[in-house]
């Protein structure tokens, strides 16, 4: 059994008791997020897909916790003039444990 979710934007696979990691939301560890925002559904080879989401599938999730990504650097240089600007970023993320898949 899996599904897919839209959460911040982008998509994501879960299946129940998989661990994903997404850019930072707004719960605190240990809270119980829902997301009503489900594409697809499928159990048992029998998927079903939404026209553009499905209603009354829902997945929820247990956050684990909040963390920083691994910096990455980001340099910028224009040749021949001397400018030349080197920044690092690093990314806030969210791990959650997904607990269940519930359909309609």
């Amino acid at each position: 059994m899996y599904a897919i979710i839209k959460a911040n934007g982008k998509q994501y696979k879960v299946e129940p008791g998989q661990k994903i990691e997404l850019d930072r939301i707004n719960a605190e560890p240990g809270e119980v997020v829902s997301f009503d925002e489900v594409i697809l559904y499928s159990n048992d080879g029998e998927s079903v897909l939404g026209t553009p989401l499905l209603d009354g599938y829902s997945v929820k999730a247990e956050v684990l916790e909040h963390f920083r990504a691994p910096k990455i650097i980001v340099f910028k240089m224009k040749r021949r003039k001397r400018n030349r600007v080197k920044r690092g970023h690093r990314q806030e993320k969210t791990r959650l444990q997904i607990n269940e898949i519930v359909p309609a």
